[in-house]
């Protein structure tokens, strides 16, 4: 908590020899499309402003173009900005959202594939969508990430060590509960 009395979210802090492998986020390409609209709309202002007679008129388009500038490129770059990857040396995480946050952890113990699937313009810039399959669980996508091949191939790097070093995650090895700590429910 803060003076104020807000929380702030803090990264947690990383597990004794847990180090940060890559962060990621999804290909700039789909950044071109607002980046256009909003050299567009500069455009625009610089065009059609100067030459209406009325102030109204003016401030008309100043508003019309700014909001169309807001939701055009500022939302997608915030957006954009609000999805990333961090690929550590034990684990996936996968966090999206900014008003509303989304956080998805994966032990790499638990992963039991990862694969690359590409469209015509992912092959064009190096990208694709990595899928990193756990099993009987709904395989994690992270969409259109650059240069997926190398993440692809890190992946699999840590994942064959995590299974070779024998890591397996705890609550797989341990008990939920003792068996002389049995916890009839709602009792605690």
């Amino acid at each position: 908590m803060s003076a104020t009395g807000e929380s702030i979210e803090r990264p947690p802090q990383p597990a004794p020899g847990e180090k940060a492998v890559a962060r990621i986020r999804r290909h700039a390409r789909v950044l071109f499309w607002p980046s256009l609209l909003l050299v567009a709309c500069c455009g625009a202002v610089g065009y059609f402003v100067w030459g209406l007679p009325e102030t109204w008129m003016k401030l008309a388009v100043w508003g019309a173009l700014a909001v169309v500038a807001l939701f055009g490129w500022l939302v997608p770059l915030l957006w954009w900005m609000g999805q990333r990857t961090t690929i550590t040396t034990r684990r996936v995480i996968v966090r999206s959202g900014f008003f509303v946050r989304v956080r998805q952890e994966v032990a790499l113990g638990r992963v039991y594939d990862v694969s690359v699937r590409r469209s015509w313009l992912q092959s064009t810039f190096r990208s694709g969508d990595v899928l990193i399959n756990l099993g009987s669980d709904k395989p994690i996508v992270l969409r259109d990430v650059p240069r997926a091949g190398l993440v692809q191939q890190a992946l699999h790097d840590l994942v064959d060590r995590a299974h070779d070093t024998g890591s397996v995650v705890r609550w797989q090895t341990e008990p939920s509960a003792l068996p002389d700590q049995t916890v009839v429910w709602g009792g605690r």
